[in-house]
């Protein structure tokens, strides 16, 4: 899986990758940027929708929550943010990203719903579709600056 993952990943030619403070994202980040050559940096509030108070639930109840985070994004609907708090910290992060690295194509190694706030703001898209196209791992190419969709790769 990280052979062909990194391989698709190399065609966008990342110079460094973003990841999040989270061990998968971490361990994902390293694993890409050895074989691709590439550094990594670490960076606060990558990190998932903050939800550590709600415990394990069956799928579906999960599902249910998360339709509910991305239906009403300015209520605490789920969790201990709001979706649009997760999405503004998520692309606090980003926007400092690509200010630091104005010349670099920066790939980022993060969490899924976080991601798909993030995305389907700057694309103008509904959130849940992407997160529901999108599965672990998956990659979505933006185009700099104005942060264009231009792919997204549903499962590598």
């Amino acid at each position: 899986m990280y052979r062909t993952g990194t391989k698709r990943l190399a065609i966008h030619a990342p110079d460094i990758l973003l990841s999040s403070t989270e061990p998968k994202s971490r361990e994902t980040a390293e694993i890409a940027a050895d074989r691709l050559g590439v550094p990594v940096a670490i960076a606060q509030g990558l990190h998932e929708h903050e939800r550590k108070s709600v415990p394990y639930v069956s799928a579906q109840k999960f599902r249910d929550s998360a339709e509910g985070l991305f239906a009403r994004p300015n209520e605490l609907v789920y969790g201990e943010e709001t979706a649009d708090q997760a999405r503004e910290r998520f692309g606090v992060v980003i926007r400092a990203a690509l200010e630091d690295h104005q010349k670099a194509n920066i790939a980022v190694v993060a969490h899924g719903t976080v991601i798909s706030l993030f995305v389907a703001a700057a694309a103008r898209i509904d959130a849940l579709s992407l997160w529901e196209r999108i599965g672990i791992p998956s990659y979505i190419v933006l185009r700099r600056p104005c942060l264009e969709l231009l792919e997204v790769v549903e499962s590598i």
